[in-house]
């Protein structure tokens, strides 16, 4: 049976790639550090969500630290190697990583380097890698004529240090596949949303407050807008970016942007109930819009989005109610 190698499998994505690997038949070694960058609460439920499965092995292990992974890497390879290697292990979030930038360079670059030297060391052929749709910048000079975010767009003038480290990890990893050959998908992830997500995210925190009766706070005027993507899409998506490719770098979006505070009254109209919006001034790290352009995902993957954001939505509320005496107390920054 084949087995992969996911990083991060803690996290909201690894966790649903995690789960649709073992639904397709095959074994997951999966590795996180359960870091308290957020609310720890939340990614113990979903290992112990993956930990029901006899074919998941896991081990809490920092992908900065070489020594940790040689031990994970050696006992696996002793037997057999890795199929693949997808690597979703980061540090997420663009206002936090100002707070805090040489941890998400330390995470996102230095770890990524780590993870492709034991590619190259154990000829683990296939290396997936999580990438951002933040590395557009805001955007504004580099639009296609209908707004749609490209792969061919410029993407060097990144405004965050969390997108500069993930565009640095792109670069890195291009280089990996230039001298030793492996085969890389390199997948720029467009919000990503649904059950179990990070508390830190906005369409979780709008759930959680309106169904609590909290007031929520809205940057800006509201009416920025979102390209909102379901969690199993880009699960899915990632999935099917194992095969061979050489070096492909590809959006993964719904290709619907959805405004904000469309976004809310969506949530308001599930949940049955109003939300009490504060408003506060825009930040320097937010865009107007983010819109993928997916037909290169489409094509190359034979990958198309299926959830539509009412629904996906609805698996969200429905994961928070059925949760609700915990992941009311969930925070946004452990």
């Amino acid at each position: 049976m084949k087995t992969y190698l996911v990083t991060g499998c803690a996290g909201m994505i690894g966790w649903r790639v995690t789960e649709l690997l073992i639904s397709n038949g095959v074994n997951v070694v999966g590795i996180d550090d359960l870091n308290h960058a957020y609310d720890n609460r939340i990614k113990l439920w979903r290992l112990s969500q993956l930990r029901k499965h006899p074919e998941f092995e896991f081990y809490e292990n920092d992908i900065t630290q070489l020594d940790q992974l040689d031990t994970v890497f050696n006992k696996k390879t002793s037997s057999n190697s890795f199929e693949g290697l997808i690597h979703l292990a980061a540090r997420a979030g663009v206002r936090q990583s100002i707070l805090d930038p040489r941890d998400y360079y330390s995470v996102n670059l230095n770890g990524t380097l780590n993870m492709l030297e034991l590619c190259k060391d154990l000829n683990i052929g296939k290396f997936v890698l999580a990438s951002t749709s933040s590395i557009y910048g805001d955007g504004t000079s580099l639009l296609s004529s209908d707004n749609r975010l490209s792969e061919d767009l410029r993407t060097d003038s990144p405004i965050s240090p969390y997108a500069a480290s993930k565009k640095a990890a792109e670069v890195c990893a291009y280089t990996f596949h230039h001298l030793y050959g492996i085969d890389v998908s390199v997948l720029r992830y467009f919000t990503v949303y649904g059950p179990a997500g990070r508390p830190d995210m906005s369409l979780f925190r709008f759930v959680q407050k309106i169904f609590e009766g909290w007031p929520i706070t809205v940057y800006g005027d509201g009416t920025q807008s979102r390209d909102f993507t379901y969690v199993d899409d880009i699960a899915r998506g990632t999935i099917a970016s194992l095969k061979q490719l050489g070096f492909e770098t590809m959006n993964l979006g719904s290709g619907i942007p959805i405004v904000l505070l469309d976004a809310i009254k969506t949530i308001e109209s599930v949940i049955g109930k109003k939300a009490e919006i504060i408003n506060e001034p825009a930040h320097p790290t937010d865009v107007k819009e983010t819109w993928a352009d997916n037909s290169k995902a489409r094509e190359t993957l034979e990958w198309t989005p299926e959830v539509s954001f009412e629904d996906g939505i609805k698996s969200l509320v429905d994961w928070y109610e059925k949760n609700q005496n915990w992941a009311r107390e969930l925070k946004s920054v452990s």
